[in-house]
């Protein structure tokens, strides 16, 4: 069994790994790249493989840097099989089609290449086999896979397959432990080889209580300084996760100021309305919930603002308000008309929630940049801005580790890909020097044999 790296290596976006066993290639995700711009140059760059021979696809969940290139590679030329859940093949579609409206634009705009045609989208969504979890896969030649709740985002699997001789699983993307709404992450199996995600592999996030405080306290402050609070969120999971938290503060907590709250993404009020479609996937705390007729994604001072006139009427509410925009890394989307408006008003707040890739606003933001550049204008930074690390979907170090370590059978070998090179490298030594295990961090285009 073959391995080779074409995404996802030191970095955090761009996941693609190619496996060839037995005659078969089969592909591991087929991510974008993200960076400063939402649809950055590297993905419009041939493949380091010929789609034509690729096989199979496995798509781990519906996030741009998994998904969002299987459009283009059935436009290169795929015409093999692609499976994935049936919830990430309805969020997919949404991050598609969403994905193709911003690239329209901003070729509009900036003259930026378009990476994908409506029809390359209506192909990919048409040919997808849709999956249940642990249900075994005959992908031919006696190799088989089963995809296994992730925890990550609605719908989100890793991935084990096997060949007769060696078992390899692929995380895609862990997800946190005791999140709103999702079950937790399940048990690996017999597995010989683990593709294992490091995006912090080498941080360890808030506790759930100290997470709802700290949410409590942020919106406290926002209200005390009378601006507005940005929270540039992810469409998928963060968004519908971050609603689910302030329903409930809001129950619990008469005295909590109940400021206007928008949720300003067509996309992530799209991705919504699957959620509640699929209660299939909700841990038991929100099916209790659900089956008590409770709508965990709604409270009374919410108002979704789905047309771009809505949107821009949230500028006219004066006082304190909290506005929920995409994209979470801030390289398109609403929230970067929000970010020009009242980056430059120390009276506002931007609150992160979410991993910021290299080269994003988001990261610049981050990391302290007094001055950004945003639709080609100078913007002052003089808001605060702050990070909440509890609300990340993914695992950190010690629960990657757990997960790792509680396999019914710990792998032999481990690769740590999407993470930059530090995080990636703690967590393979880490790995080491607790479970005693190989494991390595590739570079992009190594190839492995297992």
């Amino acid at each position: 069994m073959d391995i080779t790296f074409f995404g996802a290596s030191h970095q955090v976006t761009g996941s693609c790994h190619l496996v060839s066993t037995k005659g078969k290639s089969i592909l591991f995700d087929c991510g974008m790249f993200q960076g400063s711009d939402f649809n950055e140059g590297r993905n419009h760059d041939n493949f380091s493989f010929d789609p034509k021979t690729i096989d199979t696809v496995l798509v781990s969940h519906a996030h741009t840097d998994h998904s969002g290139r299987i459009p283009k590679l059935i436009k290169d030329g795929f015409v093999g099989k692609l499976y994935m859940t049936k919830g990430t093949l309805e969020l997919s579609r949404i991050v598609w089609e969403d994905a193709y409206h911003i690239m329209v634009y901003n070729n509009r705009k900036f003259q930026s290449p378009i990476l994908f045609t409506p029809d390359d989208i209506t192909v990919a969504y048409e040919n997808t086999i849709a999956v249940d979890y642990n249900t075994t896969l005959d992908l031919g030649s006696g190799i088989s896979a089963v995809f296994k709740d992730a925890g990550h985002i609605f719908g989100s699997s890793f991935i084990e397959v096997s060949d007769g001789d060696t078992t390899i699983a692929y995380s895609g993307d862990v997800g946190n432990v005791d999140v709103p709404i999702l079950r937790n992450t399940a048990q690996l199996g017999d597995i010989d080889v683990l593709l294992c995600e490091s995006t912090y592999g080498d941080r360890v996030h808030e506790s759930r209580r100290d997470r709802e405080q700290i949410f409590t306290d942020l919106i406290m402050e926002g209200v005390k300084r009378g601006g507005t609070i940005m929270m540039p969120a992810f469409s998928l999971e963060r968004t519908q996760e971050i609603l689910y938290v302030l329903n409930e503060m809001f129950a619990e907590n008469p005295a909590l100021p109940k400021i206007p709250i928008f949720l300003d993404s067509p996309m992530a009020i799209r991705a919504t309305e699957v959620y509640k479609n699929h209660p299939e996937y909700y841990d038991a705390e929100a099916a209790k919930k659900y089956s008590l007729g409770e709508d965990f994604f709604s409270f009374p001072n919410l108002t979704c603002t789905l047309s771009k006139e809505e949107s821009i009427r949230i500028n006219s509410v004066k006082g304190p308000k909290l506005v929920i925009a995409g994209s979470g890394m801030m390289n398109g989307g609403r929230i970067l008309h929000h970010a020009k408006r009242y980056l430059s008003d120390e009276r506002s707040m931007l609150v992160i929630v979410g991993y910021q890739a290299h080269n994003t606003l988001g990261r610049k933001l981050y990391e302290g940049a007094k001055h950004v550049t945003i639709h080609n204008e100078r913007v002052s930074v003089r808001a605060k801005v702050t990070a909440i690390g509890a609300l990340s979907a993914h695992a950190d170090k010690n629960q990657l580790i757990r997960w790792v370590s509680d396999a019914k059978t710990v792998p032999k070998t481990v690769f740590c890909v999407h993470g930059e090179a530090v995080p990636s490298t703690t967590l393979a030594h880490s790995l080491r020097d607790s479970l005693a295990i190989e494991a390595f961090v590739p570079e992009e285009g190594e190839k492995f044999t297992v």
